[in-house]
Formats: structure tokens, sequence, C-alpha cells
């Protein structure tokens, strides 16, 4: 599984939040590890240098073999917490798509 960061304009650099969060996300989705062929993670701030609630926002593709693209959205107070929420929606949608195919 090939993990792509991608970041907006405005969120600062931290080669510590891209290191964390492959790690994460490499251990929350291993049991998906063989059919992801490429994770794109984007980090955005919606409010720039503002300071708000809720205005930090972590968008995840996962590209499956031979399927659509799968994706998800969070938004929290921190980039680390908004991940943390994508990965969760993400894993959950991964199992409700590969549940289906082994129903076939």
């Amino acid at each position: 599984m090939h993990i792509q960061f991608n970041k907006g304009s405005n969120v600062p650099e931290s080669d510590g939040l891209i290191a964390s969060s492959t790690s994460l996300i490499s251990e929350a989705l291993s049991r998906f590890s063989q059919q992801i062929t490429r994770l794109e993670v984007h980090f955005s701030d919606e409010d720039g240098s503002k300071d708000g609630l809720n205005d930090k926002r972590c968008m995840m593709e996962a590209r499956l073999a031979g399927m659509q693209p799968i994706a998800v959205t969070n938004q929290a107070n921190t980039h680390e917490q908004a991940m943390v929420g994508a990965i969760d929606k993400l894993k959950s949608a991964l199992e409700k798509t590969t549940g289906r195919l082994k129903d076939y």
C-alpha cells in the first residue's frame, strides 16, 4: 500500500505529522493492505490562519485494485483528530465494500 500525502497551502510543514500518520494509517488499515493499491491523504485548514472549531480537514481516498476509489472526509479541531476520524470512516467503508465482495 502506497500512501501519498497532500496538504493545503495554509497547513504548516510537519514531518512529525506525516511520520506519525504513516504508521497510524498502516497499522489501522493493515487488514486491507493487499487490496489497497494507493491511499491519498489530503490535509487542509478551512479557516486558513484564523482560529476556529472543527476547521481542520482530512480527506482520504483509497484506491482498490479493479474498483472505484473510496473517499471519506472528517473535520476536527486538529489535523491529527481529523485523520483519526477519517481512518475510522474509511475502515467502515472498506469493511462494507469488501464484505459485499465476499457475498458474491
